[in-house]
This record gives structure tokens, sequence and C-alpha cells, in this order.
């Protein structure tokens, strides 16, 4: 498994999130075929790394889905 340096990731949060300190997940940019995902709450918790392709095919599921 590839590790990532994630120091110097910047993350942004869901545009769903309403803002409160709900339950949110954050993604960060610019990481060379993954996408990182945590819990907002938890910023110095676990990180679940998704490969690009799967993290794109999810977004299309997703998207695909609020559209019916």
């Amino acid at each position: 498994m590839r590790s990532h340096d994630l120091s110097n990731a910047r993350w942004r949060t869901s545009s769903y999130s309403n803002g409160d300190g709900g339950n949110c997940v954050e993604v960060a940019d610019g990481i060379p075929g993954a996408v990182p995902v945590r819990d907002s709450k938890l910023a110095d918790g676990p990180v679940v790394l998704v490969g690009a392709d799967a993290w794109r095919a999810f977004l299309r599921t997703v998207g695909a889905a609020r559209l019916q």
C-alpha cells in the first residue's frame, strides 16, 4: 500500500453541510490517484483514502440518484 503525506492537505467540507458542526465529511484535493475522506468533527482522526476512479464513480452514482 502506498503512503500519502496529508500534512499539507487542503480539506473542504461538503457543500451539503449545514454549517453548525453537524455530521459532515471533508475531502482533500490534489492527492495523485486518491481522494482522502474524513469526518469533519475528527480532524486529527482517521482518513479513508478512496481511489480517484472509485470516487468519480461514487459521485456519478450519487448524482444520478438525486435526479430520480
